[in-house]
């Protein structure tokens, strides 16, 4: 369900500047109670006037890409509902829109969500604000420079995050830097080809390897491809 943005702003004289781009409204099925999602209309949206999103990195063409709703985050999201969270600290990696983030926050766990696009964490609140959830922790995660206020997690997931090939030997980096000694990674891949250099990197570092394929998308009954990968380091392998 889809509805494009223009929202009249109740018992206000004068209407609100409308921002330089366009966004509309989703409902996301699949992974408990429906959440209701504000998004990017499509991906020729850009706006970046001061050259935040340039100076972190991101091209213009990139730039809508934060703010779509793609099929292995409505994956991971699914994968989250049921997931045991007690007791662990969990890091989001490349949240975008933040959907997983969400399921898990909705579930009471302690989630941290990152990106490093500017815009992130505006569109995260209105999410929370949209599915009347309290505030939640955000930090900005760019894998490639020191981010000093992320600490160490227990659990670290993300989706679709290996599609440059650079991101393998930086994004495993990253990870480790991030993770406890006792650390799962939970990553939903679909079928990219920097997957299998992620793998090598994961296993220099230490971190035990499975996968398990994934054909159908969560809520919609459509087809999927792609694999959840899940990486785990323990203390006493550390020491071996």
């Amino acid at each position: 369900m889809t509805s494009v943005s223009g929202r009249p702003s109740l018992g206000s004289a004068t209407p609100p500047t409308p921002p330089p781009y366009q966004f509309k409204f989703e409902t996301v099925s699949g992974s408990g109670d429906d959440l209701q999602m504000r998004s990017l209309l499509d991906r020729q949206q850009f706006y970046d006037p001061q050259g935040e999103a340039e100076a972190a990195g991101i091209s213009s063409s990139a730039w809508p890409l934060f703010g779509q709703l793609w099929p292995s985050g409505r994956v991971l999201a699914h994968v989250m509902q049921t997931f045991e969270l007690e007791g662990k600290r969990i890091l989001e990696l490349g949240c975008g829109l933040g959907l997983a983030s969400l399921i898990v926050h909705r579930r009471g766990g302690d989630i941290t969500a990152s990106d490093c696009h500017p815009l992130a964490a505006a569109f995260l609140l209105e999410n929370l604000k949209l599915n009347q959830l309290p505030a939640m922790k955000y930090q900005m995660g760019n894998w490639s420079r020191a981010n000093p206020l992320l600490e160490r997690f227990d659990l670290i997931i993300g989706s679709d995050i290996l599609y440059d090939r650079g991101q393998p030997q930086t994004l495993s980096q990253f990870i480790d830097l991030h993770a406890q000694p006792d650390v799962e990674v939970l990553i939903v891949d679909p079928d990219r080809g920097n997957r299998i250099a992620f793998n090598r990197n994961m296993d220099l570092l230490g971190y035990a390897h499975t996968q398990t394929r994934i054909s159908q998308l969560p809520g919609t009954g459509g087809k999927y491809k792609g694999r959840l990968l899940r990486y785990l380091r323990t203390s006493t392998a550390l020491h071996l």
